[in-house]
């Protein structure tokens, strides 16, 4: 009996301690089973967020794209105009540059021409001087003989006079005798 009131002893410490193992265990599950909970929880609200996350990010991805490709689309457009301007401007330009090469063609020809009209004009100036030489000379020699036949006028004057008065001294003795 002492022998099994002993192992009824020793039976009753390991079922005390099994229970108190069995307890602790108990706790330690507990414990562990609401840290899971708490984990998984955790786990879930972080899923959640990350979804949300990514959902906001690709909405704003989206958005981002959209500004980016009509961003593009203005910038296409801009490009577009600047090279119609730049087409126009060469063409002006080149118009431009024909035009002057026009006008210095122009100018060459109209400074010849000047200077053809220089020389004429001094060849001109050389004629008149010629010319007014001559005159001057046309009109000494005309004076000249304008005072010679002035003269010879006056001589014939005289000479008739002279003549006339021959003549009436003439009848004058033709009649006295």
């Amino acid at each position: 009996a002492k022998n099994s009131e002993e192992k009824s002893k020793k039976a009753m410490m390991d079922a005390a301690r099994l229970a108190d193992e069995l307890r602790a265990e108990q706790d330690h599950t507990n414990t562990q089973s609401k840290a899971k909970r708490a984990l998984e929880s955790q786990y879930n609200e972080l899923e959640q967020r990350i979804a949300e996350a990514s959902e906001s990010a690709m909405h704003g991805g989206r958005t981002a794209m959209a500004k980016l490709e009509s961003r593009v689309k203005e910038l296409e457009m801009e490009l577009s105009a600047l090279q119609t301007r730049t087409n126009e401007n060469t063409k002006v330009n080149q118009k431009a540059e024909r035009k002057i090469k026009e006008l210095q063609f122009q100018v060459e020809e109209d400074r010849k021409n000047q200077d053809r009209m220089s020389e004429l004009a001094s060849k001109l100036q050389a004629k008149i001087k010629t010319y007014k030489k001559q005159i001057e000379e046309a009109e000494e020699i005309a004076a000249l003989n304008l005072a010679k036949y002035r003269k010879a006028q006056q001589e014939l004057e005289e000479t008739e006079e002279r003549s006339r008065l021959a003549e009436t001294q003439l009848t004058t003795v033709h009649r006295t005798y």
